[in-house]
C-alpha cells in the first residue's frame, strides 16, 4: 500500500479528495500571509498616518520585483520536482532542492545588493514624491537586506508543498504570519520604530520560518531532502528552473512596471492620497487573489505528477475544480466589496478623504472581478505542464496587451471626455484588462480541452507533436 504522505497517492487518490489535502493548507498559509501584509497596513496605517499608507503603495512595484526573482526559482523548482516525482524520478528531485537554494542565495544576493546602492533614484521613478520617500526608504531598506532569508524560505518552502508536505509548508506560513502579527505592533507602537518597525516584523519572523524549512529539508527521513551527492549546480537542472519560473517571473516584472504606471498616472491626477487609495485597494483584492493562488498551488503538484505519468483525465478534472474554486473565491471578492466598501476601507485609515478615495477604486476595479479567478488558474495550469510560453503569454496579456494600454489612453478620455478626473480612468483600465485577458484565457483553453478529452475518450497516452516535444524538455 501507498504510504498516504508519498506524493505517490498524487496518481491514484480521487482528485476532489487530493485537491482539497493539497489545496487547503496552501490556501490557509496564502491568506494569512495576505492577512499580515493588511495588518501591517493596517498598523501602519493607524500608527504612522495616511502619508505612510502612500509611502508603502510606492514599494509595490519593488516587492513586486523582489517577489519575482523569488518565484522564478521557487515556482519553477516546485514544478520541476513534482514532474519528476510523477516520472519516479527522486534522484532528480533531490538535485532540484540543491539548486533552488544555491539560486535563491544567488539571486538574494545580486538583486538586494544592486537595488539597495540605488534605492533612492527607484522609488522616485516608482513615483514616491519627497513626502512619501522617507517612508518607502525606511521600509525597503530593511526588507533589501533581508532578501537572502526571504528567498531561501519561500523557493524552499514552494519545493517543500510541491514534494508531498502541503502541511508542513502551510505551517511555515503559519509561523512566518504568527511572529510578524506579534512582533509588528511592539516595533510600530511599543518601540516608536514607523514603518521601519513594520519591516523589521517581517524580515525577523520570515527568518523563523527559513530555519524551519531548512530543518525540514535536513531531515534524512523527508521525502526530498538534502544530499550531498547531488549539492551542486546544474546548468541543466537551472535551465529548467528558469524555463518553467519564467512564467512568474515575467508576470511578476509586468506587474511591477504596471504599478508604476498607475503610481505615477495617479500622482499626476490624484495625488500622495490617490496612490495610497490605490494601495488600500491592492492590498484588499490581493487577499482574494492570494485565495485563488493558494488553490493553483494545491492543484500544481496535482497537475504536474500526473501530467508526468500521462493521466490526461485527472489533470482535466483536477483544472475543472480548480477553476469552479477560484471563480467561486474572487465572485465572493466581487460581492463583499461592491456591498460594504466603506466597511473594509475604513479598516486601514482615519483620514476621510482617502477613505472617499478608496471606496471609489474597489467599487471599480472589482467590477469584472469574478473573471481573475478563472484567468489565474488557467495560467498557472499551463505553468504546471511545463507549457511555459503559453503561461508566459497568458500571464502577460493582462499587463502589456490589455492594461498598459489602458493605463496610456483612459486616462486622458475621461478627462477630455466625461465629467470625471483622468484617475477614473486609472480605476476603470484595471477591470477591463481583467475581462478582456480572462477572454483569451478562456479560448486558449478551450483548445487544449478538446485535446485532454480526446485523449481520455481514446483511453491512450498519445499526446501531440507539440506536447512530445515538450515532455522531451523536461525529461532531458
Amino acid at each position: 500500500m501507498t504510504d498516504r504522505t508519498s506524493p505517490l497517492i498524487l496518481g491514484s487518490e480521487p482528485i476532489g479528495k487530493l485537491l482539497v489535502q493539497y489545496s487547503v493548507p496552501a490556501i490557509i498559509a496564502m491568506t494569512v500571509t495576505s492577512l499580515y501584509n493588511i495588518i501591517d497596513s493596517i498598523f501602519i496605517g493607524h500608527g504612522v498616518g495616511a502619508l505612510a499608507i502612500a509611502g508603502l503603495a510606492i514599494t509595490f512595484p519593488l516587492m513586486n520585483l523582489v517577489v519575482a526573482f523569488c518565484t522564478l526559482v521557487g515556482i519553477g523548482g516546485a514544478t520541476i520536482s513534482s514532474i519528476f516525482l510523477g516520472q519516479g524520478d527522486q534522484v532528480r528531485a533531490t538535485e532540484v532542492v540543491h539548486n533552488v537554494l544555491f539560486m535563491c542565495i544567488v539571486n538574494a544576493i545580486c538583486f538586494g545588493g544592486l537595488t539597495f546602492l540605488f534605492l533612492d533614484p527607484i522609488l522616485l521613478f516608482f513615483g514616491a514624491s519627497h513626502d512619501t520617500l522617507p517612508y518607502a526608504r525606511d521600509f525597503m531598506q530593511v526588507i533589501l537586506l533581508g532578501t537572502p532569508i526571504t528567498y531561501v524560505f519561500i523557493g524552499l518552502n514552494n519545493v517543500m508543498r510541491a514534494t508531498g508536505y502541503p502541511r508542513k509548508a502551510m505551517l511555515s506560513s503559519l509561523l512566518t504570519v504568527g511572529c510578524n502579527v506579534i512582533l509588528a505592533p511592539i516595533f510600530i507602537f511599543s518601540l516608536g520604530w514607523g514603518i521601519r518597525g513594520a519591516a523589521l516584523a517581517t524580515v525577523a519572523s520570515q527568518t523563523v520560518a527559513m530555519v524551519w524549512v531548512l530543518v525540514h529539508f535536513s531531515n534524512k527521513n523527508s521525502f526530498v531532502h538534502f544530499d550531498r551527492r547531488y549539492a551542486r549546480l546544474k546548468a541543466r537542472v537551472v535551465g529548467k528552473i528558469f524555463s518553467i519560473g519564467m512564467s512568474p517571473f515575467l508576470m511578476n516584472v509586468c506587474a511591477c512596471v504596471v504599478v508604476i504606471f498607475i503610481n505615477n498616472a495617479l500622482q499626476r491626477t490624484g495625488g500622495d492620497l490617490a496612490i495610497g487609495a490605490y494601495g488600500i485597494v491592492n492590498r484588499t483584492l490581493m487577499l482574494f487573489v492570494m485565495i485563488v493562488m493558494g488553490i493553483t498551488q494545491g492543484m500544481q503538484p496535482i497537475v504536474g505528477y500526473n501530467f508526468g505519468a500521462k493521466q490526461y483525465d485527472r489533470v482535466r478534472k483536477t483544472l475543472r475544480y480548480g477553476i469552479a474554486a477560484g471563480v467561486l473565491v474572487t465572485t465572493v471578492g466581487f460581492v463583499l466589496s461592491e456591498l460594504f466598501p466603506h466597511a473594509i476601507v475604513a479598516l486601514f485609515t482615519t483620514s476621510e478623504e482617502l477613505v472617499d478615495l478608496s471606496v471609489v477604486g474597489l467599487r471599480i476595479c472589482c467590477a469584472m472581478f469574478p473573471f481573475v479567478g478563472c484567468q489565474i488558474v488557467i495560467s498557472n495550469f499551463f505553468q504546471s505542464i511545463g507549457r511555459a510560453p503559453v503561461s508566459i503569454f497568458l500571464s502577460l496579456s493582462r499587463q502589456l496587451l490589455f492594461l498598459m494600454p489602458g493605463l496610456i489612453f483612459l486616462p486622458r478620455i475621461f478627462d477630455e471626455l466625461t465629467p470625471w478626473d483622468g484617475s477614473w480612468g486609472v480605476w476603470c483600465s484595471m477591470p477591463l484588462s481583467d475581462f478582456l485577458a480572462s477572454l483569451v484565457a478562456g479560448v486558449i483553453l478551450f483548445y487544449q480541452f478538446r485535446k485532454f478529452k480526446a485523449k481520455a475518450a481514446a483511453g491512450r497516452g498519445e499526446i501531440s507533436g507539440a506536447e512530445v516535444e515538450n515532455d522531451r524538455r523536461v525529461n532531458e
